[in-house]
């Protein structure tokens, strides 16, 4: 009986000369900034003014409160949960219309992925923000939303929306993400859709399956496979557009950091600060998706 052959062994990963190499560049290159920034600009650096517009003391009650860079980072993970539950929405039906049957469908989303790919994220923006919101909203009535007291007093709305005052900008802000990266969002699903090979309709369809049985019970499950990971990659990048929104005064981390660093002169600590706080959203979410992409390849084996 002949032996089934082995598993290829997996590669050891080891560091090479090239690798130490780099690493040693890039602590050449800290300690030169370091230097560069002490000894010629003559900068003092001071990290604990900086640090008291994450959490300050307050002499009054005794304890420890929020300041404005943590209100920062709230706002702008509220945006980036809500653009992302929406966006994911778009796109989704609009990654559908690019590949189902009518025609009219096929334009539409065509038109809507391609004029928004094709135009610079801040230009999109301001047009959405000065032509449209600001004439949609105050129509709608949420210029007004700032004067109901039982939204004011309603701890769940301040929890997933912020202060009921900056509701229509964080709603601009809301949809301005949405909207753009719902059209890459719309990409992707149709690229999953349609790495699924034709037999795999037919044969459904051969079985007595309608178009939508199919998609949702044959061709979704093997595309969302597929589609996890550049859709996770899309999320980060999400998050880190969201300080685009900060042009449009959305106060977001990005634009209270800009307030921190013009008021303290701390503008090293308080940018250094924040990138590393845009650093672990982001490594965070990215750890995540890559354990749910795992599972997924578990399930599907």
């Amino acid at each position: 009986m002949a032996k089934r052959p082995s598993a290829p062994a997996v590669p050891r990963k080891r560091l090479t000369v090239t690798d130490y190499t780099l690493f040693a560049g890039v602590i050449v290159l800290i300690f030169f900034s370091i230097y560069r920034v002490n000894d010629v600009l003559v900068y003092n650096w001071n990290w604990q003014r900086v640090l008291s517009f994450v959490v300050r003391f307050d002499p009054e009650t005794g304890s420890y409160s929020a300041n404005l860079l943590w209100y920062g980072l709230m706002t702008t993970v509220r945006l980036a949960f809500w653009a992302t539950v929406l966006a994911a929405i778009i796109g989704l039906i609009v990654g559908y219309w690019r590949t189902c049957n009518n025609l009219t469908l096929r334009i539409i989303s065509r038109g809507y992925v391609e004029l928004i790919r094709n135009i610079p994220p801040l230009v999109f923006i301001f047009i959405f923000f000065f032509f449209i919101s600001s004439q949609i909203f105050p129509a709608l009535g949420f210029d007004n939303i700032d004067r109901e007291s039982v939204l004011v007093d309603n701890v769940l709305f301040r929890i997933f929306f912020g202060d009921v005052r900056l509701f229509s900008n964080f709603l601009a802000g809301v949809l301005c993400l949405a909207m753009f990266e719902a059209a890459y969002i719309a990409e992707i699903v149709r690229a999953g859709i349609q790495s699924i090979g034709k037999d795999q309709w037919e044969a459904a369809r051969a079985i007595g399956l309608s178009r939508f049985n199919v998609l949702r019970d044959v061709i979704l499950p093997q595309a969302g496979r597929k589609i996890l990971p550049p859709l996770a990659g899309q999320f980060i990048t999400l998050i880190k557009d969201s300080s685009i929104v900060s042009l449009i005064s959305i106060q977001e981390l990005t634009f209270l950091a800009t307030e921190v660093a013009s008021s303290t002169t701390k503008v090293f600590e308080t940018w250094i600060l924040v990138g590393g706080m845009y650093f672990c959203i982001c490594f965070g979410f990215a750890v995540l998706f890559g354990w749910l992409e795992r599972r997924a390849r578990r399930s599907f084996k």
